[in-house]
């Protein structure tokens, strides 16, 4: 099974009421578990969070503060 990279843009920064990094769009947790994360587990969270960082570059991050 081919390896999935991290989605990791090296743009860490975590929105304040959000809660998830807005260069990956991925929660605290889901970076912290990423290394022991299945291949169908990575490509799952890929989906997630690529459809979770449309909606907030979509939207305006400053709504969110």
């Amino acid at each position: 099974m081919p390896t999935i990279d991290s989605p990791c843009t090296k743009v860490c920064t975590l929105h304040p009421r959000l809660k998830l990094c807005t260069g990956c769009g991925r929660t605290l947790e889901e970076i912290e578990r990423w290394p022991v994360l299945s291949s169908q587990e990575r490509i799952g969270l890929m989906t997630l969070i690529g459809k979770r960082l449309e909606r907030l570059r979509a939207s305006d991050w400053a709504s969110y503060d």
